[in-house]
């Protein structure tokens, strides 16, 4: 049995091995010129590819904020409101600004929340295991 398994690792090496010799069919085999480069015909605008002019006193594509065309991709900037919505924020007494229009202000105010809120976003990730209750006092 061992012999039989020695003998059939060598056959298969050796038919391995014999592969890899240049007389191989693989390397016979022809082979296009690399260095036979043919020169390829330019390219060329076809006829029927018309280019339309800018409109005139319309911005630049490179002149547009970025920041704003992202928040107007996200929000969509200032959407309609619906009459029921209309009606309830009536209701609310709410102003009719909503967070859509708002995002994206520089004079939109915050509210301090204390440092109580400032603690818990601060406060480490985990399952709570160590978690205490703090006593006020």
């Amino acid at each position: 049995m061992r012999k039989a398994a020695a003998l059939a690792f060598l056959v298969s090496a050796g038919s391995l091995l014999a592969a890899c010799s240049s007389n191989s069919s693989l390397f016979n085999r022809v082979r296009p010129d690399e260095f036979a480069v043919s020169r390829q015909a330019p390219l060329v605008v076809p006829p029927d590819f018309a280019l339309t002019p800018p409109n005139p006193g319309a911005p630049r594509p490179q002149d547009v904020d970025s920041s704003k065309q992202a928040l107007d991709a996200l929000f969509g900037g200032p959407a309609p409101r619906s009459a029921v919505e209309t009606d309830t924020l009536g209701k609310a007494g709410a102003s009719a600004v909503g967070i859509r229009s708002t995002v994206g202000d520089p004079q939109t105010k915050t509210v301090a929340k204390g440092a109580l809120v400032k603690d818990i976003l601060a406060a480490p990730q985990g399952d709570g295991a160590q978690a205490r209750a703090a006593i006020p006092g």
